[in-house]
């Protein structure tokens, strides 16, 4: 370990903030204007639908006047949800929210590299080192003094960009897989909508959604601990369904009925809070409340998935429109919702075209998976010099 050197994060980057943007510049169309949210959805390669901009005018002062985002920089969440990083793209144009996000500028290219401080501040390890600077107990925020202290083990410039090599073409084979993944729904989703909304026939026969298909709505589970260390599995929740099952999940005993058992594959859809419908992609799990398992004893997966997706912008609406402290859905909104069932022969025909598209995108998903299970094992030893990466 020898040629690894400890290095102040200070020394090797500049770590400073955004210009105050207030809230009466704020427009409906213009520059992307970024907060910790958006920030986590990139991270987790999620679609970020932006609900805030700044006129291009404004942006453009801020460019001339302070700077903005450059490719290889790295912004990181520091106010809740701690340590997220984003490495800043090429054709990125946007700008960022004071105190709610760190900019890390400038980086000195001679003593470290952009992709292989990302991955630091991504590991375990970096985690580990933010964790020590976080200051607040209510509400952990990172601060920039305490950034600029953190100290990093770098090796030579090689290693570091062969590390960073070795987890990036990790990533590019898990981003190809969910690229592949939105493209396969979104071929799924236009042929649904030809055939059901576009091209729907008169003769077809409608039921409402809760007809056609089972909700079964999850456990309290906070009531089924784990009786022991080998019989549990974790708790899905709103946030697992969007974000995975981490560390921090909760678990359950697996002494429950078979049918709180959700599966890789099996369809989600939340119905409080943050609205969705999902095929889930993750280990096996308990189906905690506020979530149902949607199956169906007389229709193909495919056929379910997609008239949920089809209903779900009308119920976020409904949702959105109860006066509570969080929105939701009621079984009755359900029974309102109606679906088109075409002839048995007809259902045939398309799911010969759909369920193929449907079933790569679980195989995809189980892929995605086994290579984040083997990035998120190598990622820890490659940081901290345990393992070695091989250069010829």
């Amino acid at each position: 370990m020898s040629e690894w050197k400890e290095t102040k994060l200070g020394d090797v980057a500049e770590i400073t903030s955004s210009k105050r943007i207030f809230y009466s510049e704020y427009v409906e169309n213009g520059v992307p204007f970024y907060r910790s949210k958006e920030i986590i959805d990139l991270f987790n390669r999620r679609d970020i639908q932006t609900e805030l901009y700044i006129t291009e005018k404004r942006f453009k002062e801020i460019e001339e006047k302070f700077g903005v985002p450059n490719a290889d920089d790295i912004l990181l969440t520091s106010v809740g949800s701690l340590g997220i990083p984003y490495k800043v793209k090429p054709k990125d144009r946007f700008y960022f929210k004071d105190g709610n996000l760190t900019w890390f500028r400038n980086l000195d290219k001679k003593k470290i590299n952009p992709d292989f401080l990302f991955t630091w501040l991504s590991s375990n390890v970096g985690k580990q080192k933010l964790d020590e600077v976080s200051i607040g107990s209510t509400q952990a925020a990172l601060t920039i003094s305490g950034l600029k202290t953190i100290e990093i083990l770098l090796p030579d410039l090689k290693t570091q960009t062969a590390i960073a090599s070795v987890l990036s073409s990790l990533d590019d084979k898990i981003d190809l897989l969910h690229r592949q993944n939105q493209t396969l729904e979104a071929l799924a989703e236009t042929l649904f909508k030809q055939w059901f909304v576009e091209e729907a026939k008169e003769e077809w026969e409608s039921m409402p959604l809760s007809k056609m298909a089972n909700f079964l709505n999850g456990l309290a589970c906070q009531k089924f601990p784990p009786k022991n260390e080998i019989e549990k599995l974790p708790v899905l929740k709103i946030k697992e369904l969007s974000s995975g099952i981490t560390e921090n999940s909760d678990w359950a005993t697996t002494d429950v009925k078979p049918e709180y058992i959700v599966k890789n594959g099996d369809v989600i859809f939340a119905w409080s809070a943050s609205l969705m419908v999902k095929i889930w992609n993750g280990q096996d799990c308990i189906l905690n409340q506020h979530l149902f398992k949607v199956t169906s004893d007389n229709f193909p997966k495919w056929f379910y998935f997609l008239w949920c997706k089809h209903h779900l912008a009308e119920f976020i609406s409904i949702a959105a429109s109860h006066a509570t402290t969080m929105g939701h859905i009621k079984r009755g909104d359900l029974d309102e919702a109606m679906v088109l069932i075409p002839s048995k022969h007809e259902l045939e025909k398309m799911t010969e075209k759909v369920e193929p598209l449907i079933e790569k995108i679980i195989t995809n998903q189980s892929q995605i998976r086994t290579l984040t299970a083997l990035r998120d094992t190598l990622l820890p030893k490659l940081m901290s010099g345990e393992i070695r990466v091989k250069m010829g």
